[in-house]
């Protein structure tokens, strides 16, 4: 399963009415941690989960949610998550 598809799923714990992974490994060739086998990602997430938190809180669940993931799969997380409008 790719590095996406993966995400993804450990993302859905928090029942996202808007997720988007990024996969922007390619723009990291040659860099230490592309070269262990872990990808760079970018996470678009919107989830009623993440209404009243803050962005450190919301690092942190997704952190949490997704660290069985590094560093074989995951060495690089930029994390947007936001609580629907």
């Amino acid at each position: 399963m790719s590095g996406v598809k993966l995400i993804e799923k450990a993302l859905q714990v928090f029942s996202p009415t808007h997720l988007e992974v990024i996969d922007e490994s390619h723009l990291h060739a040659g860099h230490a941690g592309a070269k262990d086998g872990g990808g760079h990602y970018i996470v678009n997430i919107i989830a009623d989960a993440f209404v009243s938190k803050t962005r450190l809180q919301k690092h942190r669940m997704v952190n949490d949610a997704t660290k069985h993931l590094f560093p074989t799969v995951i060495h690089a997380l930029s994390i947007n998550a936001k609580a629907p409008e």
